[in-house]
């Protein structure tokens, strides 16, 4: 069971993956436990290669692993169908990538509009957009978008579903200095005014001295998980 006092949102127990066969064999999550309470923002750090993003994806249902499970919300999504894997996708989880993924021939509202079509009570489309600060953009293609813009844009496209969790794969890995620190302002005012549970991955040590929760991953193992008394704000952080 979980080592937090209230349920966990997220909970991983004896986690393994690896990739390829015989001598290309590569073991990339070596029986990971951890979970995280509701609410909570927890930032996963590691270098590249630690098996950071493996794990998000299994935990968004985008890749099986070969032994272990994974509960979200008391569901155990290890045990899901395809089908079920889908309904658990497009209906609980958001993603936002290092890379945003956008569609480049919508517009940003058509963008969010396409994954608000997803879900019976998706939010106000055109609230969300005020809130991450894109009125002025909402007609404008991908390609004429900051890339701070551009995030803002995929993490618009991840919250519009009403996801309870949102799943962050290094949001600030093409980001300037200055426009990370604004992406993670808007991340934790984003967490502030919805009560999302967080989980986010990057390899920048410094991201974590803002989260309730850090995990340090090496060579698929953990070797740390250790909760934060102090968070600091996103705008005090120093890299």
């Amino acid at each position: 069971m979980s080592a937090h006092a209230t349920p966990a949102h997220v909970r991983v127990e004896g986690l393994s993956r690896h990739f390829g066969t015989g001598e290309s064999r590569v073991e990339v999550l070596h029986d990971v436990s951890f979970s995280v309470a509701p609410g909570g923002r927890c930032v996963i750090v590691g270098a590249s290669g630690s098996g950071k993003s493996t794990l998000l994806n299994a935990i968004g249902g985008l890749d099986s692993p070969d032994a272990g499970s994974i509960h979200v919300a008391g569901q155990e999504i290890t045990a899901l169908s395809p089908r079920g894997l889908t309904r658990y996708r497009r209906d609980h989880v958001g993603f936002v990538f290092q890379f945003y993924n956008l569609v480049p021939d919508l517009t940003v509202r058509e963008n969010v509009q396409v994954t608000a079509q997803l879900v019976r009570r998706p939010l106000d489309i055109d609230d969300l957009l005020h809130h991450l600060g894109l009125d002025e953009h909402r007609h404008k293609f991908p390609a004429q978008l900051s890339g701070g813009q551009q995030q803002r844009c995929a993490i618009a496209r991840a919250l519009v579903k009403g996801s309870d969790l949102l799943l962050c794969d290094e949001p600030t890995g093409a980001l300037d200095r200055h426009t990370s620190q604004q992406m993670l302002e808007v991340l934790e005012d984003v967490h502030r005014r919805y009560g999302t549970t967080l989980v986010m991955v990057t390899h920048n040590e410094a991201i974590t001295a803002l989260a309730d929760q850090v995990i340090e991953l090496r060579d698929g193992r953990i070797v740390r998980d250790e909760m934060n008394t102090h968070p600091r704000a996103a705008e005090e952080l120093d890299w």
